[in-house]
């Protein structure tokens, strides 16, 4: 399988201080077919968002010429944590992406991308991590009627500590049993773990479906140039290993991605097509 360009995902990552509109004009303007939408305010908040919400932002994207191929709601920092000991907040964040499946259904997107939250720091990992692998199951199970795949994601070790490494990814579907549940690898959390793209293929296979591609040192979700991973060999390992998903730029950074989005995801665009592994492109 031959990596291209064209499998390459926008994002309103770094446009959180704009317009969707402006996020959707950049991304056609730059030659993108495919968007994953980050599901935050104000672009869309999924607490408050309706289903014709949802459509109208299908509409805005197809209006470019963009498909929305992973919706991923804002997770990471509380009060959204599937794993919390606190009763109330893990229910409410098991019924946020509950809805967010139903939103994802709405906006056309085949894949919602899921995090596995966090217990607490000094309590058995054992518990949280029952808390978390039946919250992904509960909600693996409701995407999965609405004909809606689900992506988790290994995380930072400061951002979880559940699922950090590829290991800890495979225990995961292991402990769900989803058929619809697979893996996003993020370039920068895989790279803050130690590992490398063929040791998260020799573990996960055929379950990485869906590549977060971006720069770091080797945190941070940097421009292509702005960190240090060794873009050309991520590219080359992910042909190796035949992907054929999609990879999102996922740009936050410093400031100034957040105030001009467009010039960096230019750069990194050009990084990677002169980073290509194969002469047709």
């Amino acid at each position: 399988m031959t990596i291209e360009l064209a499998r390459v995902a926008g994002s309103n990552f770094s446009y959180q201080h704009h317009p969707l509109e402006r996020c959707f004009d950049d991304l056609a303007a730059l030659g993108r077919t495919a968007v994953e939408l980050w599901g935050v305010a104000p672009h869309l908040h999924v607490p408050w968002a309706s289903d014709d919400d949802a459509r109208r932002v299908r509409r805005a994207a197809a209006e470019r010429g963009l498909d929305i191929v992973c919706f991923t709601p804002e997770q990471v920092m509380y009060p959204v944590n599937i794993a919390s000991p606190d009763r109330r907040l893990r229910a409410e964040s098991i019924a946020m992406f509950r809805r967010a499946a139903e939103l994802a259904a709405e906006l056309g997107s085949p894949k919602l991308f899921l995090t596995p939250g966090r217990g607490f720091e000094r309590e058995p990992r054992e518990a949280a991590w029952r808390r978390s692998v039946d919250a992904i199951g509960e909600i693996a199970g409701r995407a999965a009627e609405l004909g809606v795949a689900c992506l988790l994601e290994p995380l930072q070790r400061v951002e979880s500590n559940l699922v950090n490494t590829a290991r800890d990814a495979a225990r995961a579907l292991a402990d769900i049993g989803a058929s619809n549940l697979g893996v996003a690898l993020d370039t920068v959390a895989m790279s803050a773990a130690g590992e490398t793209v063929d040791e998260t293929f020799a573990v996960l296979g055929d379950r990485v479906r869906h590549v977060h591609l971006i720069d770091g040192s080797p945190t941070g979700h940097l421009a292509w140039g702005d960190g240090s991973l060794d873009l050309r060999g991520i590219l080359a390992a992910l042909e190796r290993h035949g992907y054929s998903g999609w990879m999102t730029i996922e740009l936050f950074g410093d400031g100034s991605y957040a105030l001009d989005p467009r010039p960096a995801l230019a750069r990194s665009l050009a990084a990677i097509e002169a980073a290509l592994p194969s002469p047709a492109r």
